[in-house]
């Protein structure tokens, strides 16, 4: 059986959030992030990610904590994907930058999700792929549509003996039926 490749995804969690329209969330003066709609489209990219991901790669989604005092560089695991906040004082861009680095030096096939040109830019130079918020966005809708295509029922064809039968064999086997 040969070798499986590791791949690794990682996403630029609120960037995405912001980014693609498929999440876009805009900040009110008087919202925050326990904002309703901002911990619904969290939880649709957090669900996304996990089945896109699925069994074939490795995923990671970094929110930027950085600005929290409080925040330790928490990490969580929802469905085998690792949710992660940056540590105070770090931002998440550099959070992802040395996750794409370290799997880069490991041999690690990553994709960064981001629409933050700088991030783009620092980890393509170190050979990782990169896609936008808005392509993630488009991938998501096109998964989802391809699953609801996939769950269609099917009607299946009636097949009888007499399909599977050689057209020369049946036209005997007619003959000696219809033979008085």
């Amino acid at each position: 059986m040969a070798k499986q490749r590791k791949r690794l995804l990682i996403v630029d969690g609120y960037n995405v959030l912001r980014s693609g329209s498929r999440y876009r969330w805009q900040p009110r003066a008087d919202e925050d992030y326990t904002d309703d709609f901002f911990n619904t489209a969290r939880e649709r990219l957090i669900n996304d990610v996990v089945n896109f991901a699925g069994r074939d790669m490795g995923a990671v989604i970094v929110f930027d904590a950085g600005d929290n005092e409080l925040s330790q560089g928490s990490r969580t695991k929802v469905g085998g994907v690792d949710v992660v906040f940056s540590p105070a004082g770090q931002s998440a861009d550099k959070v992802i930058e040395k996750l794409a680095y370290d799997a880069g030096k490991r041999g690690v096939e990553t994709m960064v999700v981001t629409s933050d040109a700088a991030i783009q830019d620092t980890v393509f130079g170190g050979g990782v792929d990169r896609m936008s918020a808005e392509g993630f966005s488009h991938e998501m809708g096109e998964y989802y549509e391809d699953a609801r295509l996939d769950d269609t029922p099917k009607v299946a064809p009636k097949r009888t003996v007499a399909d599977r039968i050689p057209a020369d064999t049946l036209a005997k086997l007619k003959a000696l039926r219809d033979k008085k």
